[in-house]
Parts: structure tokens; C-alpha cells; sequence
């Protein structure tokens, strides 16, 4: 009986004790609900603050910096950084400096783990930020991969999306772009053109040299330190064959294209105008009489 009477007193302290505690609580949060209104309205605050200092800091680098992936990646930390500033202020309205240092010490172990699981997400982000303020590439440049090509899209914090001449996206992860190699047709407002082809034997060769060299050089104009170049390469089989190699304006593929069909186009014309010939492969097949006699018999057959 006197346990029976000790357990339901025990029960009764404990009630007593989790009562005084909710209760306690109770009156915290009434006492702090004023800090509670001034907080939110301190984040809220924020966040437009935030959101104006977004806009008018586009506005500004709009003028002062041509890279549009760095202005993107300038903005969004700035906005993150401001909203942090206004959840700290927020804390220490509410008397929670303590309770934030104890959930940075913990954030600090979380974002350990998560590190460790994420290291190829991380990877992309990293290798996103290198690529916005990589001076080599930005918006609207036309590169060429090891395995696509196409017009520099959009750099985002994991993906680099390329737009391909067929109006299709490709979309690589910043990590294994940046480990690849990569041509920048955009760099440059000039570059270099060869173009191949061939002449046939018995043509006067210092002809062919003066003529297409003339050709090229008035299509397209050649400035100081640039030229047309002519080199002869090999005696092939039915024809000896050469390269021409000139300088002209181009930042994409199909500017690279254009200029290489107008160069073939020029060297066509000047060999029809001086009858030289461009040869092609002759196959001369020897029948015997044996044969001969066996396809005839085939055709009176089918008759």
C-alpha cells in the first residue's frame, strides 16, 4: 500500500513538474512574441532589401562587366549573403545568439557529411564558379569539345548547356567540361583557312601556285603579317595534290564554313577558266575472253 502511495506521488511531482515547465514556456513565448512580430517583419525586410540591392547591382554591372555568367553568380551571392545578415539581426532580437552558436557548431558536422555524400555535385559547383570567372569563355562564344560544339547557352553553379547549330541543347556537367579541352572560335575576330585539293600531272605547277594565290588574295583581304600560302604536299597516285591556306574573319563554324566554300568555289573557277584539271580515280577492268563469252551466253539466257 505505502508503494502504491509513493509510485502515485512520484507521478503526481513529475506532472507537477512537466506542467511548471509547459507553463513556463508558455509565458517565454507570450513575453517574446513583440520579438517575434520584429523579427519577421525584420526578414521580410530584408528579403526586399535584398531583392532592391539584387537589381540595382545588375544595373551596374551591366555597364561595367561584359561576362554574364560572373554578373549572375555576384548577384546570387550578394542575395544570399544579404538575407544571412537579416536572419542574424533576426537571432539577436529574439535573445538566440546562443542557440545560433550551437547550430553553426552542428552545421558545420552536417555539412561535413554532406560534403562527403555530394563530392560531384560539389565538384560542378565549384567547377561552375572557375568557369564564370574564367576569362576564356562566356556567354554566346562558339566551342568545340572533344565531343560537342555549339554557342555557350547558359553557365549555371552545375551545368554548362551549349546550343548546337541544329538548335538542339547539350547539357554538361561543369566537372567533366572543365577537365576536357576545349576551342574557343570566339576568342579571336580572325583566323586561319585551309583548304585542299589537287592537279592534275602535266600542269604547269608555277602557273597553278600564281593562280590560285591571286584568286584567294582577291577574294579575301590579307592584312599586315597575314598572307595566302601555297604548298604543294605529295605525288599521289593519279595526281599531285596541294594546300592554300589564307586568313579571313571568322568567331563560329558557319563563318568557317562560308569562308571554305567561297575559297573552293574561287579555285574551281580559275581551273575551269585555264582548263587545268582536278583528277579523279580511273579503274580500268581487264576481262578475259573466257569471261566475255559467259556474260554473253548470260544475256541470251535472259532473252
Amino acid at each position: 500500500m505505502n508503494q502504491l502511495l509513493l509510485s502515485f506521488q512520484e507521478s503526481a511531482d513529475m506532472w507537477a513538474k512537466l506542467i511548471a515547465k509547459l507553463e513556463g514556456w508558455w509565458y517565454a513565448i507570450i513575453l517574446r512574441l513583440p520579438n517575434l512580430a520584429v523579427a519577421i517583419v525584420i526578414m521580410v525586410l530584408f528579403y526586399f532589401i535584398a531583392r532592391g540591392v539584387s537589381v540595382l547591382l545588375r544595373k551596374i554591372l551591366r555597364k561595367y562587366l561584359g561576362n554574364q555568367s560572373v554578373r549572375r553568380i555576384i548577384i546570387k551571392v550578394v542575395f544570399g549573403l544579404t538575407l544571412f545578415l537579416g536572419f542574424f539581426i533576426a537571432l539577436g532580437v529574439m535573445d538566440l545568439d546562443k542557440a545560433l552558436t550551437s547550430m553553426l557548431a552542428g552545421a558545420g558536422v552536417v555539412a561535413l557529411a554532406i560534403g562527403l555524400a555530394l563530392q560531384g555535385t560539389l565538384s560542378n559547383t565549384f567547377s561552375g564558379i572557375m568557369l564564370s570567372f574564367l576569362p576564356k569563355i562566356k556567354i554566346g562564344d562558339y566551342i568545340e569539345t572533344d565531343s560537342h560544339s555549339g554557342f555557350v547557352h547558359e553557365i549555371s553553379l552545375r551545368n554548362l548547356v551549349l546550343r548546337q547549330t541544329d538548335n538542339h541543347f547539350v547539357i554538361m556537367p561543369n566537372a567533366k567540361f572543365i577537365s576536357e579541352s576545349f576551342v574557343n572560335f570566339s576568342l579571336v575576330p580572325r583566323a586561319r583557312v585551309t583548304v585542299t585539293s589537287r592537279i592534275a600531272y602535266g600542269s604547269n605547277l608555277h602557273d597553278v601556285i600564281a593562280l590560285v594565290t591571286k584568286a584567294i588574295a582577291d577574294r579575301f583581304e590579307q592584312r599586315e603579317n597575314e598572307g595566302v600560302e601555297f604548298y604543294y604536299l605529295e605525288f599521289d597516285d593519279f595526281s599531285i595534290n596541294f594546300m592554300t591556306r589564307f586568313w579571313t574573319d571568322f568567331i563560329n563554324k558557319r563563318q568557317f564554313y562560308a569562308a571554305q566554300h567561297a575559297a573552293i568555289l574561287e579555285i574551281y573557277d580559275v581551273f575551269e577558266k585555264h582548263d587545268i584539271k582536278i583528277p579523279f580515280p580511273i579503274r580500268t577492268l581487264d576481262v578475259s575472253d573466257k569471261t566475255s563469252r559467259l556474260f554473253e551466253r548470260n544475256n541470251e539466257d535472259l532473252k
